[in-house]
C-alpha cells in the first residue's frame, strides 16, 4: 500500500496530479480518516450554532452547515440537529439537508456499482 507523501499532497494542491499520486491519496483509511473529521466538524457546527443562537451572538452561515454535509458530514449534521434540537422546523434547511442525503447515497451507489463492475 502506498502512503501519500508530500509531493502527492502538493500535486493535489496544485492540479498536477499522476494517477499514481490520486492512488496514493485516495486509500479506504485516508477516506474513512477525511469522512469522521468532516463529521465531527459537522456535529460541532450544529453545537457551536445552537450555543450562540441562544446567547443572541453571531451564528455559524446555515450555508457553512449545508456544505459541510455536502463534504461528507451529513451523518455528523443529522446527529448534531437532533442532539441539539436545532434546525429541526427549518423547512429549506430541512428540505437542503435531505437533498444533499439523497445525492450522497445515490452517488455512493453508483461508486458501489462502478467498483464491482471493474
Amino acid at each position: 500500500m502506498t502512503k501519500p507523501g508530500a509531493s502527492s499532497i502538493w500535486a493535489l494542491v496544485i492540479g498536477n496530479m499522476t494517477n499514481n499520486d490520486m492512488a496514493a491519496i485516495l486509500q479506504p483509511a485516508n477516506i474513512a480518516t477525511a469522512l469522521i473529521f468532516m463529521n465531527f466538524l459537522a456535529f460541532a457546527a450544529f453545537g457551536i450554532y445552537k450555543a450562540r443562537a441562544e446567547g443572541g451572538q453571531w451564528r455559524v452561515q446555515e450555508s457553512t452547515l449545508l456544505l459541510l454535509a455536502l463534504f461528507g458530514g451529513t451523518i455528523g449534521a443529522y446527529a448534531g440537529r437532533a442532539l441539539f434540537r436545532h434546525k429541526t422546523r427549518k423547512q429549506p434547511f430541512s428540505n437542503d439537508l435531505c437533498m444533499i442525503l439523497v445525492l450522497q447515497i445515490i452517488a455512493a451507489g453508483g461508486g458501489a456499482v462502478w467498483m464491482l463492475s471493474r
